[in-house]
């Protein structure tokens, strides 16, 4: 007498576990794609800082007009300026990238 009933219990939970996975599964394919989020650079400051890096640091390309490269420097100064709160080793490193960027040479790197 149990048999019978047990068998009907595990087809009954059987099945509600199958419309519960379906619902799931289409409601994952109806959600709207994630956008990917721009991953940053993780690394240190090379030694001589290279135009690629100074290209990193200004969220630029390598081969930009100086008013962009004046424009980047603009707006990342302002987020990192030593007298907003901001790192005065940043904002040197800001400044070295700038004067790679526009060809300007200082002697020999960052202030730090």
């Amino acid at each position: 007498m149990a048999t019978p009933f047990i068998a009907g219990v595990a087809v009954a939970a059987t099945a509600l576990a199958g419309r519960y996975g379906i619902q799931a599964w289409q409601a994952f394919k109806a959600r709207p794609p994630r956008v990917k989020i721009k991953k940053f650079y993780e690394g240190g400051f090379q030694p001589t800082m290279t135009k690629r890096e100074a290209a990193l640091i200004l969220g630029i390309r390598e081969n930009v007009a100086a008013e962009k490269v004046k424009e980047a420097h603009r707006r990342v100064m302002v987020a990192n300026h030593p007298d907003a709160g901001g790192s005065h080793f940043l904002a040197s490193k800001i400044n070295e990238a700038k004067d790679v960027m526009l060809g300007k040479s200082r002697g020999g790197g960052s202030a730090f």
